[in-house]
């Protein structure tokens, strides 16, 4: 994997986790159980990169007596992690909230933080967003992101404006 591949892992961890933080203190400030969830559920997303990155590490390594075709495809391996511990973190304790919730209702207070918490999620994802839209855009060639039989002379495409 090229190093601007692993930029755009990089700069999904760096978002990720910053998106986890805001939404940590809005949910120590706001004592909200649904920000509380999405908080885990971003630090869950920004342990994904973290195994994605040792997965991309494994997968460099030789060929040996036991795999005879090497290590390659372990990164699918740590994938399927991944999505094994989004699935069950994330709905474990949205579950586990929820219940908490019904049994001991709270009254929702000003919404504001949240929409705080909205709009420097947007801020931080757009630009990991950008890191791996620059990265598709490198790798699309002249065909453009949807490939078609004939290009059109003169077609406007997203990658034009990176």
């Amino acid at each position: 994997m090229s190093g601007s591949s692993k930029k755009v892992i990089y700069a999904a961890l760096i978002g990720n986790a910053l998106v986890a933080l805001t939404k940590f203190v809005a949910a120590g400030i706001t004592g909200s159980s649904a920000m509380l969830s999405e908080g885990i559920h971003s630090l869950v997303d920004t342990g994904n990169q973290v195994l994605l990155l040792y997965g991309l590490r494994r997968a460099r390594r030789p060929a040996d007596a036991q795999f005879p075709f090497g290590h390659g495809k372990e990164v699918y391996f740590w994938s399927f992690v991944v999505a094994i511990l989004v699935f069950a973190l994330g709905a474990g304790v949205s579950i586990y909230e929820g219940i908490q919730h019904l049994r001991h209702p709270v009254v929702i207070g000003d919404p504001l933080i949240n929409y705080i918490v909205l709009g420097v999620a947007m801020v931080f994802e757009s630009a990991a967003w950008y890191f791996a839209l620059n990265r598709v855009c490198q790798n699309q060639g002249e065909t453009g992101l949807l490939r078609s039989r004939a290009p059109r002379q003169g077609s406007h495409h997203l990658c034009r404006f990176v």
